[in-house]
């Protein structure tokens, strides 16, 4: 199956690089466009994928289409592919806030239509993708496109109607993760490690955490509890966190993700 990629910003790149990766001969199959033809170059250069230097080009020989473009040029990107899909082609969506419906009302055919949601993990495919799929799309059909995304990481199949909270609980998520081990090398700088330590302790601790959360099966309370010693430093911390409402501001950026992206659904 050849799989076309129209834009190639940082989560189409992610998943390209993630699914060459994780086979070398992957690259073969992989057509790309992108109104800047330079981002598309380099991703050829380091990949070795296929470089269409037109949207039609790449609708003529492509089975699977993958919209890797901003929410908010969809609706341009949509119109313009409309007169060229064929109604054996799979069209899938990579970007929040954008429906099968939405999709769906720009084809007079019976569109194959699949919703998706990465986060960019996927370029270490270490990756998780929330998929929804529309009934004109059979099973094997579906299983093809699960496989691009398993490639790059974990997949999961979810009814639509969750779809706007995957961006808070895991497609914008790692941006928060970023932050938590950057403040936590900040922490150790400020008592004097210095600043590359600081990164690598801090990064390999979360790893390691949250492998301990999905190896374990263990609940996060559980595993939590196991550390903190009675009158030790790990509930010392703890206690600040708390104090400093670091659960309820968790919860709180996930509600207005979440919300931001039912916004962008209607």
């Amino acid at each position: 199956m050849k799989i076309g990629f129209i834009g190639t910003g940082n989560m189409g790149a992610a998943i390209i690089k993630g699914y060459v990766k994780k086979d070398e001969k992957n690259k073969n199959d992989i057509l790309a466009y992108d109104n800047v033809p330079e981002k598309v170059k380099k991703l050829v250069d380091e990949c070795g994928i296929i470089q269409s230097h037109s949207v039609s080009h790449l609708m003529q020989n492509s089975d699977i289409i993958i919209l890797a473009v901003k929410p908010d040029i969809y609706g341009h990107i949509l119109e313009e592919i409309s007169p060229l899909m064929k109604k054996e082609q799979i069209l899938v969506s990579i970007a929040a806030g954008i429906t099968i419906r939405y999709l769906e009302s720009f084809f007079d055919l019976p569109v194959k239509a699949v919703r998706t949601m990465p986060n960019t993990p996927a370029l270490v495919n270490e990756g998780i993708t929330a998929l929804s799929k529309n009934e004109n799309i059979d099973a094997s059909e579906f299983e093809m496109v699960i496989n691009i995304f398993d490639s790059i990481g974990k997949t999961e199949i979810i009814d639509e109607k969750l779809m706007d909270i995957i961006p808070g609980v895991s497609g914008s998520s790692p941006a928060y993760v970023y932050m938590f081990i950057e403040a936590l090398a900040d922490g150790a700088v400020l008592q004097g490690m210095p600043r590359k330590k600081a990164y690598q302790f801090a990064a390999q601790s979360v790893l390691g955490a949250a492998r301990m959360v999905i190896e374990t099966g263990k609940h996060p309370g559980e595993l939590k509890d196991m550390v903190c010693s009675p009158g030790g430093t790990t509930i010392e911390a703890v206690a600040v966190l708390e104090d400093r409402g670091m659960r309820s501001a968790v919860i709180e950026a996930v509600a207005a993700c979440t919300e931001k992206s039912r916004k962008m659904s209607k």
